[in-house]
């Protein structure tokens, strides 16, 4: 199965960080978030990634293209451009790496992607600024056990990002951002079936809004309750505050390496 990781936005409120690089490339324990979130899925088997680019993409091109010599010991031949890697250590992920446009809304990224993954059915999509210690294998059987074309994973942080309305696992509403109030709120980690491309319609829609909103007034939205440990990246406090988890050996969202 796919997953779709969401790395293309501009992530203004980090501006600290991503002046010269995208948000999911700010490091935690000497790796790029995007490694961290990479991570959350291969620990349940997924490592097919398709990686919706945006700003600064070349970065993260740069990145994975150069990712074999960065991790293992090698030998240059300079006559010749030869080069033996002596103790190769990276993951056996395959990597598509899409660009998707500097100014794309996160729904219209996901519609650039759908020559890449409508073909091969069920697919994930999260963000490349959030990690988790969902269950991801539990997650897709809650997906495929209730049928319908859509499933978020809620959390329960501060109420600053998408509410989610629950009831009997069933999103009876999605808002995108409230300013005020508590429970669950959507914390990336979707399991989408191919028919949510028709809710896209284009570079300027904003998944979490119009195409959520209306697959949960459908009926076609479901909530996946993780009420263990998640946390997104937006700010250097958030940044601080995971760089300090992995630090001290207790990262809950991937096994160090």
């Amino acid at each position: 199965m796919k997953t779709v990781i969401l790395c293309g936005g501009t992530g203004t409120r980090l501006s600290e960080e991503t002046q010269v690089r995208p948000k999911p490339m700010v490091e935690i324990g000497g790796r790029p978030m995007l490694w961290h979130v990479m991570k959350v899925y291969e620990r349940h088997g997924f490592t097919d990634f398709t990686l919706a680019l945006g700003y600064k993409g070349d970065v993260i091109k740069d990145y994975f293209l150069n990712y074999h010599a960065r991790q293992s010991d090698l030998t240059v031949r300079l006559r010749s451009g030869e080069v033996v890697y002596s103790n190769p250590t990276a993951e056996d992920w395959r990597i598509a790496l899409i660009d998707t446009g500097d100014k794309t809304m996160t729904g219209g990224r996901l519609l650039r992607l759908k020559p890449h993954v409508q073909s091969t059915g069920t697919f994930m999509l999260t963000y490349g600024d959030g990690v988790s210690d969902v269950d991801i294998t539990a997650l897709i059987a809650f997906h495929r056990a209730h049928g319908r074309l859509a499933t978020v994973t809620a959390v329960r942080p501060s109420a600053r990002f998408g509410g989610v309305h629950v009831s009997d696992g069933q999103v009876l509403d999605f808002t995108e951002k409230p300013q005020s109030g508590e429970g669950w709120i959507n914390g990336g980690f979707f399991v989408f079936e191919p028919g949510v491309f028709d809710y896209l319609t284009g570079d300027a829609a904003v998944l979490e809004r119009a195409p959520l909103e209306t697959l949960a007034r459908e009926g076609q939205l479901m909530a996946f309750e993780h009420s263990g440990y998640w946390q997104c990246m937006d700010t250097v406090r958030d940044r601080d505050a995971l760089q300090t988890l992995w630090m001290s050996g207790c990262a809950p969202w991937v096994r160090q390496s």
